[in-house]
């Protein structure tokens, strides 16, 4: 398994690729960077795409479609939609708590917008963003963040920024999803 050195490399060898980084996305302070950052400085573009990652990952309106509520929840509902009556019984009609649900893990909610991955791979643990990635796009450049779920409680993200005239986008999510899942610290 491949440590943050060995993934920014694989990171910097795709088509294009100007710099990679592995960013803490609550602190903004970078843990490792390859390659020439967006405007010349590696803490400023650093704290920049970390500030853009929080937003993305705190905000519940950006997450999933099943975290959004379910149908006849009366915060999801349409305006001037008749209320439901209240269903009784666990979600989803089951006989316990729902798996990642706010039963699951009594005194310890999960921040907003994300999402308690401790069961779903034997390598996850914590909280993570509920969002996968983030692609920002100006005239001449990419800027794709992968945020990595077993690392941190989910706090890390992967920044690479990519020369659009030579860089493959679909490409680079593919590869930037593969190195986030091997990556260990």
């Amino acid at each position: 398994m491949p440590g943050i050195d060995e993934c920014l490399l694989e990171a910097m060898r795709l088509p294009g690729a100007r710099c990679a980084a592995v960013v803490d996305w609550i602190s903004g302070l970078a843990l490792g960077v390859a390659g020439e950052p967006p405007g010349g400085d590696h803490e400023a573009a650093a704290c920049e795409t970390a500030e853009l990652a929080r937003m993305v990952a705190e905000y519940r309106s950006l997450g999933p479609l099943s975290s959004l509520g379910a149908p006849g929840d009366p915060a999801t509902a349409p305006p001037g939609a008749a209320p439901q009556a209240p269903r009784t019984g666990p979600p989803g009609g089951g006989t316990g708590p729902e798996p990642g649900g706010p039963d699951t893990a009594p005194g310890h909610p999960s921040p907003p917008g994300t999402q308690d991955v401790s069961d779903s791979a034997p390598h996850r643990g914590g909280t993570a963003p509920a969002v996968e990635d983030i692609i920002a796009t100006n005239s001449d450049s990419y800027h794709l963040l992968r945020f990595v779920t077993g690392a941190l409680d989910g706090t890390l993200f992967l920044h690479l920024w990519l020369a659009r005239d030579e860089g493959n986008l679909a490409l680079a999510r593919i590869r930037l999803a593969e190195i986030a899942d091997r990556m260990v610290l």
